[in-house]
């Protein structure tokens, strides 16, 4: 085998080095978008689940709405029985606040520490915390890790220390975020 021989399959084993690593290049690349690609579609996803929920939630807030309005509404919608009419529409009211602050955690408006912090005020309120204790069995069915399961707890706890001391309401309550 000549030496021209010799130097065209270096040069032509070269050429295929040069290939391989530009389809390798060309290959990592399309990764790279591909993988681009599924963060953007994951953030859409999340986004379209946030702007359903609020949009169940206000759908919710028309009919509490219309509920406090109509004490005929009010009583097909309750749960709560042998209440006043008053008491019924404050019981609405407090459920409404509640979901209110719930919502906001679970569209990330918030995050656990600004929750905590607007559930410490509102479970200072009175009406608030005989709502809460009206509505115990109902949070009984929700799954344990569920988002609303981990925030009750949360509740349930703010409301036992504020009961056993009050005048540190800033202070009751966990600490940290909550085990997912």
């Amino acid at each position: 085998m000549g030496a021209s021989r010799i130097g065209s399959a270096v040069v032509a084993g070269r050429g295929v080095m040069r290939a391989l690593r530009a389809r390798g290049r060309r290959r990592q690349r399309q990764e790279e978008i591909l993988l681009g690609l599924l963060r953007q579609l994951t953030l859409m996803t999340e986004e379209i689940h946030r702007a359903n929920l609020i949009q169940q939630y206000r759908l919710t807030v028309e009919q509490m709405d219309q509920a406090i309005g109509d004490s005929s509404l009010a009583s097909a919608g309750s749960t709560l029985t042998g209440l006043p009419e008053g008491k019924r529409r404050q019981m609405i009211f407090a459920h409404r606040q509640y979901g209110n602050l719930l919502l906001a955690y679970r569209v990330r408006a918030c995050d656990w520490d600004e929750l905590i912090g607007h559930v410490r005020v509102l479970c200072r309120n009175a009406v608030f915390a005989e709502y809460w204790d009206r509505t115990v069995e109902h949070r009984r069915s929700l799954p344990a890790d569920s988002e609303e399961a981990r925030v009750g707890a949360a509740v349930d706890i703010i409301l036992e220390e504020l009961a056993d001391d009050p005048d540190e309401w800033w202070i009751v309550g966990p600490s940290g975020a909550p085990q997912p």
